[in-house]
């Protein structure tokens, strides 16, 4: 049995919660609004998961220190534009080498750095990990099967997020390719905006599934000049998250995107959907990665110039359809 402590009770660090408790190991949720911890204790139900009852073992804190305090493990879970600020405030609350894993999926504009790095930063003392993969928490509560990768440098690390949180149900592999867990995560948010602009304009299958092939050619590209696998990028927490992304009714980026290509403006279709768009605040790192490393990202490009440039869904499409000629592939070519 495991100390572990979830740092965010947004939907999925409830779903995580739910799953590290019923595998039975004394968990703890913790959010900052004492006013959710009331909600919690008294109705055992987060209204992001509506019709779920969280198990009775699982307790509700609004204190950091009392939710860090004494763990083996710290799952944190906040959205990716509160990791450097919860991780700042976690300073001196933690002893030399405590793990923590990150499960939010974004980069940083500022410093262009992956969610890791941003808590390896602030926490230099704490050895580093990340839990990735396609897993939406409307599934996770449900018990419906879902298969996640476990990334860490930290080889026991890994293992230790492994151990504590696979069950029938929630199957955890694991991977020392933290750089390409992080990436696929990342990137493929913004993919998904696209993907559901696709959808709002109106596009059938067949644009849907050249934009999602074409994404992973740019996750893949940017990925690998990074440091990041191709393997990595061609598993689960690459192409695997891509697809859910992409095509799922509980993708809040897909469904962000959707508005806007029906014609919403950006931050209206961020209120309509009620929850962090990660997607939004990478699509600019994401963009200014590709420059970094000479990779070109025409789809990001785009997304780019909807969110943030006054372009038009369609006038975005129009642009990427009337590239120039090139092939599908720079490393084939005809023998003569």
């Amino acid at each position: 049995m495991a100390e572990v402590s979830v740092i965010g009770a947004g939907s999925w660090g409830t779903a995580l919660a739910s799953v590290l408790c019923k595998n039975g190991h004394n968990t703890t949720l913790w959010s900052h609004r004492q006013s959710q911890v009331d909600q919690l204790n008294e109705t055992r139900e987060n209204d992001k998961l509506p019709g779920f009852i969280l198990p009775e073992e699982l307790t509700f804190t609004a204190s950091l220190e009392d939710a860090v305090k004494d763990k083996d493990l710290i799952i944190l879970a906040v959205p990716s534009t509160a990791t450097r600020e919860t991780a700042h405030k976690m300073q001196g609350l933690l002893p030399e080498g405590q793990r923590i894993v990150t499960v939010a999926k974004g980069i940083e504009e500022a410093t262009l750095y992956t969610q890791c790095e941003i808590i390896s930063e602030e926490l230099p003392e704490a050895t580093v990990g990340v839990l990735s993969g396609p897993s939406h928490a409307e599934e996770v509560v449900e018990g419906l099967p879902t298969l996640v990768v476990a990334g860490a440098k930290d080889r026991m690390l890994a293992l230790l997020t492994q151990e504590v949180f696979m069950n029938e149900n929630f199957r955890v592999y694991v991977s020392p390719d933290v750089k390409g867990i992080e990436l696929g995560g990342s990137l493929k948010n913004v993919i998904a905006l696209a993907a559901g602009m696709c959808d709002g304009l109106g596009f059938g299958d067949n644009a849907k599934a050249a934009l999602i092939t074409r994404g992973v050619k740019e996750i893949t590209s940017l990925a690998v000049a990074m440091g990041g696998m191709f393997e990595t990028v061609n598993g689960l927490t690459g192409i695997g998250d891509l697809i859910v992304t992409c095509s799922s009714r509980h993708s809040r980026n897909r469904k962000a995107g959707v508005l806007i290509g029906q014609g919403m403006d950006v931050d209206t279709a961020m209120k309509e959907v009620r929850m962090v768009v990660e997607g939004v605040y990478s699509a600019k790192a994401a963009l200014a990665l590709g420059r970094k490393y000479d990779v070109e990202l025409p789809i990001i490009e785009q997304v780019n110039a909807v969110l943030f440039d006054g372009a038009s869904a369609k006038d975005a499409v129009e642009t990427l359809m009337t590239r120039n000629k090139k092939a599908e592939s720079e490393l084939l070519s005809w023998n003569s």
